[in-house]
């Protein structure tokens, strides 16, 4: 390009001829002259293309600017929420840790006060147990009794000599059953006598009726 620019700026030479030929153009003038219009357009039209190339990159320089402008506008955005979190986290750091770190001081001191009194607690647990048990046993004898002493007299008195489980006592279930036994051979014997003196009458009657036909 330079040596374009050099070119164009070369002066015209003149012919060696006479004052009356001197606007005449020779050969050679006209050669250069058509050299200093090539080398005009070849500079307008890098001109031309440097022009082009300097749209081109102020086009991209403004969208790379607008692409960083809105990167720097999230990084803005993303700096701030980690300065609100960290403002946050200082914050509980300060006022929460502290209170936690109580509370969890008092719930391990609760914690030993029950580790502590937990086998007195056992053992009332086991008695409450064993008083919640022996009060239902108890209760389901009174039932029972209550069952009994509901039931008619001529059952219970078959239960007690024909069963084994009854809720009498031993003795008790001993003297009914040898009652029961008394009773029952004193009604054998009396049911023997009362057929022995049938049978008497019986054989005394036919005697008399042989007797009294004879």
């Amino acid at each position: 390009m330079y040596d374009d620019l050099e070119m164009a700026n070369v002066p015209r030479r003149l012919s060696p001829t006479s004052n009356d030929d001197q606007d005449d153009h020779t050969p050679s003038d006209i050669v250069l002259t058509h050299r200093i219009e090539a080398a005009l357009k070849r500079v307008s039209s890098r001109a031309l293309e440097y022009e082009y190339r300097m749209k081109a990159l102020e086009v991209k320089l403004t969208e790379n600017l607008g692409n960083f402008r809105a990167v720097e506008g999230l990084m803005q955005e993303r700096i701030s929420h980690v300065q609100r979190n960290s403002r946050r986290a200082e914050k509980a750091l300060h006022s929460h840790v502290p209170s936690m770190s109580r509370d969890l001081e008092l719930s391990m001191t609760t914690l030993e006060e029950l580790e502590l009194s937990l086998p007195h607690v056992r053992s009332q647990a086991t008695d409450a147990r064993r008083a919640y048990d022996s009060g239902r046993k108890k209760a389901q004898i009174l039932v029972s009794d209550l069952t009994w002493l509901n039931t008619d007299f001529h059952v219970r008195w078959r239960r007690i000599i024909f069963n084994t489980e009854v809720p009498v006592s031993a003795r008790h279930q001993t003297l009914m059953r040898t009652l029961f036994m008394i009773t029952t051979s004193i009604c054998l014997w009396l049911a023997w006598i009362s057929l022995r003196g049938v049978y008497r009458a019986h054989r005394q009657r036919l005697v008399w009726g042989e007797r009294l036909i004879s």
